[in-house]
């Protein structure tokens, strides 16, 4: 099946995704921490049924080829991704789809099937938490200097963004994030949990170095009839 990478205009920014497939079953693939398209979902891409599925791919404002803007992290950046990644479902034409988001793309799958219900068919997200704790932040900080990241982490992002740019966005994410635990809660999206109506499956991987398991077992208990 063919592959289409294109742009499109979306909330006065030029938005990079890639569509393959053409199941009557739409769903979009959102990224981690300056993660693409290409760059975490090559397999998923694919491999996915092409005859069950219509796969889209995006790459969230300030990564990947989604450039410019920069990427940049004020307090709603996860509302605005969200929004993002509704309105450009809404642009290529889908009337409802599934969301499947991993770490920072899973958050940001949580807000969208809460805050937009009569999209969204179903949900999965795998390494994501609703919330920052002082122990999250403790972990961020340690990876805030790309330059002791593995060879196999680090090369596909530097290829993709060059050094620079790389480094800049990876300790701004990591300020940005970490805001959160200066609330008394330390939530990014707990509150909104119970408004997520459609089938949700929860997937968490028990080494994850960044996000500890207490996260995925939050969203699930939050999350009504979530698996």
């Amino acid at each position: 099946t063919s592959m289409t990478s294109a742009k499109i205009q979306v909330n006065g920014v030029h938005l990079h995704y890639q569509l393959t497939g053409e199941g009557s079953h739409a769903v979009l693939l959102l990224p981690g921490m300056l993660g693409s398209g290409q760059t975490d979902f090559g397999p998923q891409l694919k491999s996915m049924n092409k005859q069950i599925f219509t796969i889209v791919a995006w790459d969230p404002r300030g990564y990947g080829q989604s450039i410019p803007p920069s990427r940049d992290f004020p307090p709603d950046f996860f509302e605005r991704d969200a929004k993002d990644a509704v309105d450009l479902m809404q642009a290529l034409k889908f009337k409802k789809f599934s969301l499947l988001g991993w770490s920072d793309g899973g958050i940001t799958a949580l807000i969208a099937a809460a805050k937009y219900p009569t999209l969204i068919h179903k949900l999965v997200v795998w390494g994501a938490n609703a919330s920052v704790t002082q122990e999250d932040v403790r972990i961020y900080n340690g990876i805030r200097d790309v330059s002791k990241w593995s060879e196999k982490v680090k090369k596909p992002l530097e290829e993709m963004y060059g050094h620079k740019y790389f480094a800049k966005t990876c300790e701004a994410w990591v300020d940005g994030i970490s805001r959160f635990a200066e609330k008394s809660d330390g939530s990014i999206c707990q509150q909104l949990l119970p408004d997520i109506k459609c089938p949700t499956f929860i997937i968490h991987g028990e080494k994850d170095p960044l996000v500890p398991q207490a996260h995925a077992e939050y969203i699930h208990k939050h999350i009504k009839g979530s698996r």
